[in-house]
Parts: C-alpha cells; sequence; structure tokens
C-alpha cells in the first residue's frame, strides 16, 4: 500500500476512534509500517480527530525521522512491538474510558485482563497483559513491552490506556475496539456474577482460531 494511501486510512481511523469517544483531546497515538520498513506516526499533542494527512511523523527503515511533525514521544512504545512481534504491522494506543476504569479495580487480573465474558475477546486480542502505572512517555513502558518477548500483542498501561499491535491499522484499531468494548462489559456487570464463558468454552474458542493463549 502506497504512503499516501496509507496516510489517509491512518486519518480516517484515528477520526473514527475519536468521533466515537474512544480517545478525547490530544490523546492517543498511532504507528504504522510502510512498505519499504519505515513507520508513518501520529505527531506529538495532536488530536485522533484532527490528523493531517501530510504532517504524520515518517521515520525510513532504519528509524531515522526523515520527515513530518516530531512523532509521538510514546515511540519506545511503539518500537518495542514492532522490534519483538514480527508481525506488526501498526500499532495503537488509546486513552479509553472503560478499560481504564478497570485497570484501577483492586482485583485487576494482571495476567488476563480482560475477563472471557465473549468469544471476540479472545479471537482479536489473546490474553492482554496489565502493565503498572509508568510516567507518560517513559521509556520504560517500552521495556516492559520487550520483557513479553513478542507474547502479548495487547497490553493495558494501569491508569493510562491499552496499546494494540495488529498486523494492520485497520486489524489494530479492531482489536483495540475490542479490548474497550471486553473492558465495557466487565465494568457494566461488575458485581452482577454474570456468566462469562466457562474454562471449556475458552478452549473451544482457543482451539477452533488457533489462538496463542497459554504464553
Amino acid at each position: 500500500m502506497s504512503d499516501t494511501h496509507l496516510r489517509e486510512q491512518i486519518c480516517t481511523l484515528a477520526k473514527s476512534l475519536f468521533d466515537r469517544g474512544l480517545t478525547h483531546g490530544s490523546t492517543g497515538n498511532i504507528s504504522v509500517r510502510t512498505e519499504d520498513g519505515g513507520l508513518l506516526v501520529s505527531p506529538t499533542g495532536t488530536s485522533f480527530g484532527r490528523l493531517d494527512p501530510a504532517r504524520l511523523s515518517r521515520f525510513d527503515a532504519n528509524g531515522h525521522h526523515v520527515g513530518g511533525d516530531s512523532p509521538t514521544k510514546e515511540m519506545p512504545l511503539h518500537t518495542a512491538f514492532y522490534d519483538t512481534r514480527s508481525t506488526a504491522g501498526a500499532v495503537v494506543h488509546l486513552h479509553s474510558c472503560h478499560s481504564v476504569a478497570l485497570s484501577m479495580m483492586p482485583d485487576a487480573d494482571t495476567d488476563n485482563f480482560i475477563p472471557p465474558l465473549t468469544p471476540y475477546g479472545i479471537m482479536k486480542l489473546g490474553r492482554v497483559k496489565l502493565l503498572p502505572f509508568f510516567l507518560p512517555g517513559d521509556p520504560a513502558m517500552g521495556e516492559a513491552v520487550r520483557s513479553l518477548a513478542g507474547k502479548r500483542s495487547a497490553v493495558m498501561l494501569a491508569n493510562h490506556g491499552p496499546v494494540v499491535a495488529g498486523k494492520d491499522v485497520e486489524a489494530a484499531c479492531n482489536a483495540i475496539e475490542e479490548l474497550e468494548d471486553g473492558a465495557r462489559l466487565a465494568m457494566m456487570t461488575r458485581g452482577m456474577h454474570a456468566n462469562g464463558l466457562t474454562t471449556d468454552q475458552v478452549a473451544q474458542v482457543v482451539t477452533k482460531f488457533d489462538i496463542s493463549w497459554d504464553d
């Protein structure tokens, strides 16, 4: 896909996420691998609702910033996914409300953050790792992702927001929306003893759709 097409797709999908309240103000960032092995990245301090295709940060295949505005301060987070997951073609980070709320619950599961209430979170995300709180822009976030050795496509930064890697930007956006919906269901049904998927049902989904689940 050409740079021009990718730039337009990034801005269209980012605006859709913004317009539906999945991130707000100047929060969130997005990056996409280009055909030449470089990256297109949302600039620092920009709103998902008003990204300009021509001003997206451009990196070459060696990781050098070669065009556009200055990139998001969360670049270590993005590069950690690209460096550890060979299938990563895009990374999206949001400040979505329900997932942040769930991350603040004292009983949040650090190894399987999104409860298996429906099959779709399992299919699109696998198990989501809940990471501790880091100051925004702290390179330690990237190190925490690297410590997972590429075994998770999605992490949740406590009190901050989710980060998801996908094969392309559309897949990454779909997956992070599924993460937020899973968190919303978990918060809506909290304390109601909801009937989530059983262990056997989870195993059936994992087997049928060939999901990496036990790592």
